[in-house]
């Protein structure tokens, strides 16, 4: 249970700071939290599976839900772009 609790807060930490980073892509820092904790709990599940046991415990918890939020918001941006543009 506490590793699906840090792969959400370190998504929404990676979808924030992706945010701050890729300003084309930034959704403000509610939809940035929102999108990190979406891919935070769906890449750390994802990079656990896909990793098996070469990233245990929290170290592997917080990587992989810091690099899914960062590339659940930088997914979500890009969409928001290109609906901006047509």
């Amino acid at each position: 249970m506490e590793g699906i609790l840090v792969q959400l807060v370190a998504g929404a930490l990676g979808g924030n700071a992706a945010g701050a980073v890729l300003k084309n892509f930034n959704l403000g820092v509610l939809g940035n939290t929102i999108a990190g904790v979406v891919g935070g709990g769906i890449g750390g599940q994802i990079i656990s599976a896909v990793a098996g046991g070469n990233l245990e415990g929290i170290a592997g918890d917080i990587a992989g839900g810091g690099v899914g939020g960062a590339v659940v918001l930088a997914v979500v941006g890009m969409i928001k772009s290109a609906m901006n543009k047509g």
